[in-house]
């Protein structure tokens, strides 16, 4: 193998940018959003752009489609990355929008904002009126749920998208392209013999696919025959384990194992990773939030006080912060972590939205509905409804799912303490449903 193309694949930029795609054409995943006939496909071809934010985990292709909107529709393209930019510079590229449509035939220019979630609530403010007035278009990117951190009047402006992790299918046609097309590689002897190791360790990450591809290339023993399979892919990674995670995806490696360890109820290793995080810059309320859900979907009922706690350390963290904000962050950890556990809620909310969504239709019985006016009264609704108080026990024996949906179970107790004593009471009211 020729030393020069080594050389060569130094001095270019890493294989990721090399292979940025430039059209839809050439984007892999998120058919739902650019596919024939989907939302943003439809948005190039009528050529009316609108604000949007899209969330999803990283390297999945934010920036990137971001980029090709800009370019499809012939606007100029800004960006700003919330880690580096305050005010001044919001207000600075609003300015040059501003003069910019003055000379692109009225097209507003788009504003690309990376890591919008990292915006103060200031800075979300300074680009209300550009974007209400249509001095720009935003497009936003996230890896955090948009509702949690981006204001509401900033929010109603824009729609969100949500973009998933790539498919097998998308990483293998994006291993193939990198390897056929790109203007190093495809001058290199390489075999693919496995992708299971490359494919598990991508996480459905584009960014990291390609980034272990060329550090697979990089450190081949072999340069005249070049092997890429699971053994060669461990054995890199294994040799250098965060090397390329140099972006930050680690970030979602380690909370991932936070969350993990809590749901598996080991306090310390919750407390090993929560000190791992904030040892390396993690938001302290990113922390918070996330044990606010782990209490309400892996605790849940069967020890209700854990949403109480994770939601008064969230307020706490808010009010202190940094350094003090790592006590009640630990000590709502190993109380979490030695909870017990319950997903009934979780599951039962679950099973109720893929009901509902399936049974839209069906119509609430007459005695459940409200009777304002006398012709409703007349039509007999609310007529047979019992008032629950008027009944010894503050209970009374009336049906409340719709006719289609009689004697349909969604919350399940699930065996502890707590819902022990919710599942005896529900056998004593319900027991057509709960005495088994």
């Amino acid at each position: 193998m020729p030393e020069d193309i080594f050389s060569q694949s130094q001095s270019l930029p890493p294989l990721a940018q090399r292979m940025r795609p430039e059209s839809l054409e050439e984007y892999v995943g998120q058919q739902h959003l650019v596919g024939p006939g989907s939302v943003l496909n439809r948005m190039l071809s009528s050529g009316n752009l609108s604000s949007f934010i899209l969330w999803g985990p990283p390297g999945v292709g934010k920036t990137t489609l971001s980029c090709i909107v800009a370019k499809s529709l012939g606007r100029e393209f800004f960006t700003l990355s919330a880690v580096s930019s305050g005010v001044k510079e919001v207000r600075e590229i609003i300015e040059k929008a501003r003069g910019g449509r003055l000379f692109s035939g009225g097209k507003s220019p788009v504003l690309f904002i990376d890591e919008i979630h990292r915006f103060s609530k200031s800075q979300q403010d300074a680009l209300l009126g550009a974007v209400e007035d249509g001095t720009i278009v935003l497009i936003g990117a996230t890896t955090e749920n948009p509702s949690f951190e981006v204001i509401t009047p900033l929010l109603s402006r824009c729609q969100v998208f949500v973009l998933k992790s790539l498919e097998v299918a998308d990483l293998q046609l994006l291993t193939e392209r990198a390897l056929h097309t790109d203007k190093v590689l495809s001058k290199m002897n390489i075999s693919l013999e496995s992708t299971g190791a490359l494919f598990r360790f991508s996480s459905g990450d584009a960014r990291k696919l390609l980034g272990i591809i060329e550090m697979v290339v990089g450190s081949a023993p072999d340069r005249e025959h070049i092997v890429i399979s699971d053994e060669t892919v461990t054995a890199c990674l294994s040799s250098t384990p965060a090397s390329y995670d140099k972006d930050g995806e680690m970030h979602y490696d380690i909370i991932s194992a936070f969350i993990k360890s809590v749901r598996g109820s080991d306090p310390n290793a919750a407390v090993y990773y929560m000190a791992r995080m904030l040892e390396g810059g993690e938001d302290p309320l990113f922390i918070a939030r996330r044990m606010c859900i782990l209490a309400a979907e892996d605790i849940g009922l069967a020890n209700p006080n854990a949403l109480l706690l994770a939601n008064a350390t969230f307020q706490i963290c808010h009010q202190i912060g940094m350094p003090e904000a790592r006590i009640p962050l630990a000590e709502c950890a190993i109380y979490l972590a030695s909870s017990a556990k319950s997903n009934s809620a979780y599951m039962a909310i679950n099973k109720a939205m893929e009901l509902a969504s399936r049974t839209h239709a069906e119509k609430v019985p007459l005695y459940l509905r409200n009777a304002p006016t006398k012709l409703m009264e007349e039509l007999g609704y609310a007529d047979g409804y019992k008032y629950a108080h008027d009944y010894p026990g503050h209970f009374a024996d009336l049906e409340f799912m719709p006719e289609g949906l009689k004697n349909t179970v969604i919350y399940e107790p699930q065996p502890n303490k707590s819902e022990d004593a919710l599942a005896a009471r529900l056998s004593a009211l319900w027991p057509k449903y709960y005495d088994k």
